[in-house]
């Protein structure tokens, strides 16, 4: 049984929102969403990550975050969205390729545990039992933190053929893969926002941080009912 807990709401303090609106002229980038070209890339939503006891990091408030992806999804999809589910995924290629990160920032009892956890066909690389994917939504493996770096996925391709220019990101944990890949989809030129309620972290402080410095340098953060009701509004 995995225990559930939630991250506090965001609520960007008046000096931030003061600083954001003198930036940009006012709180939110994007008041307005295009359905079908908007995607939702849940990040890392797996038993390694979600599950207490199922893997190598878990994130406590993860499993508190599903029924809110479930209902982003569904909107997203209703509305003529893509949906993507990133798995964050290991391969031996990558003790070369990211050698620092496997020698030199994990123990070598870490490593085992990420490297057997994340590889496909172990079950702390299955999405999340709460979570409920359809047989539309794309399944994309990335090997790197960010989805969208250089040699971690295809997944910009397939955005890109798809005609996808906004992105918006939930999922674990919002200070390291979901902040990752929502800063280098913004690098990319994405319209790109955080959703604050759907995203979790370890702590309270790492995911107010996190969203925080993405709202006021690289784009918009929202809560998921903002989010839906901006792609009602456009759909209808």
């Amino acid at each position: 049984m995995t225990t559930v807990t939630t991250m506090p709401a965001f609520n960007p303090p008046p000096a931030l929102v003061e600083r954001v609106i003198a930036r940009r002229g006012r709180l939110h980038a994007f008041e307005t969403l295009q359905p079908r070209k908007t995607a939702l890339v849940v990040v890392d939503m797996q038993n390694s990550f979600v599950q207490e006891g199922g893997g190598h990091a878990w994130v406590p408030a993860a499993a508190g975050t599903c029924p809110t992806i479930n209902r982003l999804a569904q909107a997203v999809r209703q509305s003529g969205g893509t949906v993507v589910w990133i798995l964050n995924t290991y391969r031996p290629e990558s003790d070369q390729s990211w050698s620092h990160f496997h020698q030199e920032l994990s123990s070598p009892q870490g490593h085992a545990l990420r490297s057997r956890c994340m590889a496909e066909g172990d079950p702390g690389h299955e999405l999340y039992a709460d979570l409920q994917p359809q047989p539309q939504d794309w399944r994309v493996r990335k090997y790197l933190y960010s989805a969208l770096i250089q040699g971690s996925s295809d997944l910009h391709q397939r955005l890109q053929a798809q005609g996808i220019d906004t992105v918006v990101i939930a999922g674990t944990a919002t200070n390291v893969c979901c902040e990752s890949t929502a800063r280098d989809a913004m690098m990319l030129n994405y319209r790109t926002l955080m959703v604050s309620d759907a995203c979790s972290a370890t702590t309270a402080e790492e995911h107010i941080t996190s969203l925080s410095g993405f709202l006021f340098n690289f784009g918009d953060v929202q809560s998921t009912d903002q989010v839906i009701e901006r792609l009602h509004r456009s759909a209808a």
